[in-house]
């Protein structure tokens, strides 16, 4: 008899983010029934105000009439991207693998599905990474782009780590991996990603890197110049911490 296939947990974090979650979460709960992967999917919500709560729980009934395995997860209160992306993954201790995608759906889901796949079958840690390639398209301003260059060349100076993007918003992890880990992430907001890669690194923990396709999405609550001081400042924070092993 051949083995189970092993059990994913996929999250999308929310906050305030249901108009922008209605088109991308249809598109996910399409071409996850489509997959014959054992994935459970968790709307995590950061504490978002109760009319969008309300909200997600009319997309929840029409994610669930397409892909029955999606739940909703309410966090208690507001503390970031990355408090409520460790809270929802806590809640299946037995996942073989764990994994996230922004709502914004700047990595679409059928990229998402692909990393996926692609984890399982290396057996290895992926992470997305924004590259145009022969066949990856990136569609950015060009503000954006230059900023999001400008964030890789100070976080690659502070952290060490060598990654072509820190914080594309989709990350697939071998779970014994994280959760080796978990207890020493802090970050409650969006340096969640790069703590995380960094927290990796220092475990002796690898991963690999592929090219997705990514569209930057209008509507989005990240601001580079008024975040760009709290991102350094956890940059800082996390090298810190690291740097004392």
């Amino acid at each position: 008899m051949p083995p189970a296939p092993p059990t994913i947990l996929l999250v999308t974090p929310v906050w305030n983010d249901s108009a922008r979650l209605a088109g991308f979460g249809a598109d996910l709960a399409r071409v996850l029934a489509a997959t014959a992967m054992p994935i459970r999917w968790i709307i995590a919500d950061d504490g978002s105000e109760r009319s969008d709560r309300a909200r997600l729980a009319s997309l929840l009934d029409s994610f669930a009439a397409v892909f029955p395995r999606v739940t909703l997860h309410f966090a208690a209160a507001h503390h970031g991207k990355g408090a409520v992306i460790r809270e929802a993954w806590a809640l299946d201790p037995a996942a073989e693998w764990l994994a996230f995608v922004d709502a914004d759906g700047a990595v679409s889901a059928a990229d998402t599905v692909v990393l996926i796949a692609a984890a399982v079958a290396a057996d290895c840690s992926i992470v997305g990474i924004r590259k145009r390639t022969a066949s990856t398209r990136i569609e950015e301003s060009c503000y954006r782009g230059l900023m999001h260059r400008a964030f890789l060349t100070v976080a690659d100076h502070m952290l060490g780590l060598r990654s072509e993007d820190l914080q594309c918003g989709a990350k697939v992890m071998r779970a014994a991996d994280y959760r080796r880990i978990a207890p020493e992430l802090r970050e409650n907001g969006l340096a969640f990603d790069s703590e995380l890669l960094c927290a990796l690194h220092h475990s002796g923990a690898s991963w690999q890197e592929r090219p997705v396709n990514w569209t930057q999405q209008g509507g989005g609550k990240v601001h580079p110049i008024r975040d760009a001081w709290g991102m350094f400042k956890a940059l800082y924070r996390v090298r810190k911490r690291f740097s004392r092993e």
